[in-house]
C-alpha cells in the first residue's frame, strides 16, 4: 500500500530536503520517524528537493508499506519529529501514485522585508538600503511567461535533462514593508527562484532594464543573471496534483 504524507518544515536547521552524507536533512528525519512508528525500514520519496535553508509550508512525500495505518499515525509521527517539522496528514493513495511525477504544478514565495525586523530574520531577506521599484520588477516578471528555457537561472552543475519550465504566474505584491514574489510552474530548476529574484531586484534598483532582463533569459548563461538571494526568504507553498 502507498501512502502520501503532507508536511511542512522550517528549513533553517537542515541542508535541504534530500539525504546527504554527514549533514542533517528533512528526508532523513522523516525516514527515521516513519520507520520508528511502523517498526520497519522506510524510505520516503519527496515531491521535490528544497535547498539548504529553504522552507516549505506544503511538501508531499510517499512511502510503501504492507501495514494498514491507523488514525493515530499522525500523532505518533509528530511526537517523534523535531518541532521544526510538522505532518498535516497521512492518506492512502493508489499504488501507482507518485508524489514527484504526478505533480502538475509547484508554487513558491520569496519574502523581502524593507528595513529591519528581528522577528523575521529567519524568514525573509532584509534590505536596509535602497528600496526596489516593484512596478519595474512586475513589468519584467511578465517576460518569464513568454519563455520556456531558463538555463540562465539554473545552477551550472546539474544533472537535469532539460532546462525547460512552464511558468504560469510570476508577480510581486507589497504589503507595507513586506515584498512577496509569487511564482508557479510545472517544475523548477536548482536555485532557479533565488536567481530570478536576484535578477529582478537588479531591475527594481535600476541596475538593468526590462530589455536587459529579456536578453539574460535569451542568453541561457547563468553568469549574465543576478546573484542568488539568501535561502531563508524562500518558501515552497503549494504542490498540485
Amino acid at each position: 500500500m502507498r501512502y502520501f504524507i503532507e508536511l511542512s518544515y522550517n528549513g533553517k536547521n537542515y541542508h535541504g530536503w534530500q539525504i546527504q552524507p554527514d549533514v542533517i536533512s528533512v528526508q532523513e528525519k522523516l525516514n527515521n520517524a516513519v520507520s520508528t512508528v511502523l517498526q520497519e525500514e522506510i524510505q520516503v520519496v519527496g515531491a521535490g528537493r528544497t535547498d539548504t535553508g529553504v522552507h516549505a509550508s506544503q511538501m508531499f512525500a510517499h512511502f510503501d508499506t504492507t501495514k494498514e495505518l491507523k488514525e493515530e499515525i499522525l500523532f505518533r509521527l509528530n511526537s517523534i519529529l523535531p518541532n521544526d517539522i510538522s505532518v498535516a496528514q497521512v492518506f492512502l493513495v493508489d499504488d501507482d501514485k507518485h508524489v514527484r511525477f504526478d505533480a502538475i504544478s509547484r508554487s513558491y514565495e520569496y519574502k523581502i522585508w524593507l528595513g529591519r525586523n528581528p522577528f523575521l530574520l529567519d524568514f525573509s531577506w532584509q534590505i536596509h538600503s535602497q528600496k526596489p521599484n516593484i512596478a519595474l520588477m512586475n513589468d519584467a516578471a511578465k517576460l518569464l511567461l513568454e519563455y520556456e528555457d531558463f538555463q540562465c537561472f539554473s545552477k551550472v552543475k546539474t544533472d537535469v535533462y532539460t532546462f525547460n519550465c512552464n511558468i504560469t504566474e510570476a508577480f510581486w505584491e507589497q504589503k507595507e514593508n513586506e515584498l512577496t514574489f509569487y511564482i508557479s510552474a510545472n517544475r523548477f530548476l536548482r536555485n532557479m527562484v533565488r536567481a530570478i529574484v536576484g535578477t529582478l531586484k537588479d531591475v527594481g534598483l535600476g541596475k538593468i532594464s526590462k530589455e536587459d532582463f529579456r536578453k539574460i533569459i535569451e542568453s541561457k548563461n547563468r553568469s549574465n543573471a543576478g546573484l542568488s538571494v539568501p535561502a531563508k526568504g524562500l518558501f515552497l507553498t503549494q504542490i498540485k496534483y
